[in-house]
C-alpha cells in the first residue's frame, strides 16, 4: 500500500510538473492584441479613442511580450474589414472591440473567435453572446433608470417629456427600457415622442428642433448623453423657449460636470459613464491573456448620479472628454 501511494505521488507530482511547465508557457507566449473602436465623431468617441491610445502607451511599456494595435472605422462596413485585416495581415491573438453596431457586427465578431482569438466586447453588445469570451460595459441600467428617477422626483410626478436615444445598440435598448421601466411607475408623465439621434451634437439639435416646432409645451428633455444635450440646449436658446425645466444628459463629460457644478439652470444633474472603461478593458484582457487566463464573462462599471454635491469627485478638467 505505501509503494502505491509513493507511486501515485509521484505520478501526481509529475503531472503538477507538465501543468506548471505549460502554465508557465502560456504565460510566457506574446499577446498581439488588437482594438477596433469608432473615430472620434464626438466627445465620447473622442474619450474612447484617447483612453485606448493611452493603454497601448502604457502597457506595452509595462509588458514587453505585448504589442496592441488599436483601429478607428467610421461606419459599420469600415470596421467589419479592419477585424478581417487584424487577423489575416496582424495575426492578433486577442481583441477587444468597441462595436460601431450591434447587429452587423456580431457575425464578423464571431467569425474572429472562431479562428481562436480571445473576444473582448466593450460597451455596445452583440447581438449573440456566443460571439464573445467576455464583456466590459457601464452599467446601462442604471444610465436609464437614474435619470428617470431624477426627473419624476423634479417634476413632483407630473409633465410632459421628449428623448432622444443614441444609435440602435443593445446598450441604447437597456438604457432606453429602464428609463420607460420607471415612468410607467408616474402615469401623470407623458413622453412626447422618442427619436434616435446618433449620440451627435449637430443630430440633436435637428430633433429637438423638430420636437420645438411639434410641442409647444415640453417639461424636461432626456438627451441621454452630453454630446446631445449641448445640441439639444443649442435649440432651445434658438428657439427662446422658456418653458423647459431640465436637460438630463449622461456620460459625466467635463462641460456638463462643469454645468453642474456652476449651477447652470437646465443642467441640474447628470449620471456618471466614463469613456475609461476602453482602457480598463484593454487592461484586464491584456493582462489575463499574458497568464494565460480569462476575465469573467461580464463586468460592470456602476453608473451614478452625479448632482452640485458631488460633482467636483467626477471633474477631469485635463480629460479630452
Amino acid at each position: 500500500m505505501k509503494q502505491m501511494i509513493r507511486t501515485l505521488t509521484a505520478g501526481m507530482l509529475a503531472l503538477s510538473i507538465v501543468a506548471a511547465a505549460s502554465s508557465t508557457a502560456n504565460a510566457q507566449e506574446k499577446v498581439t492584441l488588437g482594438v477596433a473602436i469608432p473615430t472620434a465623431d464626438h466627445g465620447f468617441t473622442g474619450g474612447i479613442v484617447w483612453w485606448a491610445n493611452k493603454a497601448k502607451t502604457d502597457l506595452e511599456k509595462a509588458h514587453p511580450d505585448l504589442k496592441v494595435i488599436v483601429k478607428t472605422a467610421a461606419n459599420a462596413p469600415e470596421q467589419a474589414n479592419q477585424l478581417q485585416d487584424l487577423v489575416t495581415v496582424n495575426k492578433i491573438n486577442a481583441l477587444v472591440i468597441f462595436p460601431y453596431e450591434s447587429a452587423s457586427l456580431t457575425q464578423p465578431v464571431a467569425q474572429v473567435k472562431k479562428k481562436g482569438v480571445y473576444v473582448t466586447v466593450v460597451d455596445r453588445g452583440l447581438t449573440d453572446t456566443s460571439a464573445q469570451d467576455a464583456y466590459v460595459a457601464g452599467d446601462n441600467t442604471a444610465f436609464g433608470k437614474i435619470p428617470a428617477e431624477y426627473l419624476a422626483k423634479a417634476l413632483d410626478g407630473k409633465g410632459d417629456i421628449v428623448a432622444l436615444r443614441g444609435i440602435p445598440t443593445t446598450l441604447d435598448n437597456e438604457r432606453w427600457t429602464a428609463f420607460t421601466g420607471v415612468l410607467k411607475n408616474y402615469p401623470n408623465i407623458k413622453i412626447l415622442d422618442a427619436k434616435y439621434a446618433n449620440w451627435n451634437r449637430d443630430d440633436a439639435f435637428k430633433v429637438m428642433q423638430d420636437y420645438l416646432t411639434r410641442f409647444k409645451h415640453i417639461d424636461a428633455v432626456w438627451a441621454a448623453d452630453d454630446d446631445m444635450a449641448v445640441g439639444v440646449i443649442k435649440a432651445i436658446d434658438q428657439a427662446k423657449r422658456s418653458d423647459i425645466k431640465i436637460v438630463f444628459g449622461g456620460a459625466g463629460s467635463k462641460g456638463m460636470v462643469k454645468n453642474v457644478m456652476d449651477g447652470a439652470p437646465l443642467i441640474q444633474a447628470d449620471v456618471s459613464y466614463s469613456p475609461k472603461f476602453i482602457y480598463d478593458a484593454i487592461k484586464l484582457t491584456a493582462e489575463a491573456r499574458l497568464k494565460g487566463e480569462k476575465l469573467p464573462a461580464t463586468t460592470i462599471i456602476p453608473s451614478v448620479l452625479i448632482t452640485k454635491e458631488n460633482a467636483k469627485d467626477f471633474y477631469f478638467p485635463d480629460s479630452p472628454f
